[in-house]
């Protein structure tokens, strides 16, 4: 018998990550600021589920009233709430996670003064800061900083998504919940 040392702690998703997950990190500048005010930006690529995962557990590092936009790109309907609960936002994110893993064409943005967080239509998260603070979240989620990643943009702007009657249920009751109003 073979004796063998403490083994590292499996974790499930870095077994069956896809090799797309990484991120990118730059700093821009404002151009309608004075001075030299920029912010922080991070493109963030994986699998839908592990991109929706991330949105969820961001989010709680947010203030606890958060802005909230949701855009739905087959119906070109909008919504917008101002200083939501992020409790609410959080359950809100939890139930449409399999809805848009399954189906995307919704961007969804939750924001403060400092922070956002934006998934697009096609899955792709951005995060924008004042600060790099996003940077070391991203590092601590195993997540690899690259020069580059492919986008996953698998639908141009013009062409439509396709029906996705789940989900727009799904989308009506987390507007409801959240009393956002048309945008």
């Amino acid at each position: 018998m073979i004796f063998r040392g403490k083994q590292p702690e499996a974790v499930i998703w870095r077994r069956f990550r896809s090799g797309l997950d990484g991120f990118t990190f730059a700093v821009r500048s404002d151009p309608t600021a004075d001075g030299d005010t920029g912010y922080y930006t991070a493109h963030v690529v994986a699998n839908a589920e592990r991109v929706l995962d991330l949105l969820h557990s961001f989010s709680e590092l947010l203030g606890p009233a958060v802005d909230v936009a949701i855009e739905d790109r087959r119906t070109g309907r909008s919504w917008h709430g101002e200083s939501v609960a992020l409790p609410d936002v959080r359950d809100t994110v939890a139930r449409l996670k399999l809805p848009l893993a399954t189906y995307g064409g919704v961007e969804l943005s939750i924001y403060t003064a400092d922070d956002q967080l934006t998934l697009t239509p096609w899955l792709e998260l951005f995060t924008y800061a004042r600060t790099d603070r996003w940077l070391y979240v991203l590092l601590g989620k195993g997540l690899v900083e690259q020069e580059s990643l492919p986008s996953k943009a698998w639908l141009p702007d013009g062409v439509a998504f396709p029906p996705a009657p789940e989900l727009e249920h799904a989308l009506r009751a987390a507007v409801q919940r959240l009393a956002l109003v048309p945008a």
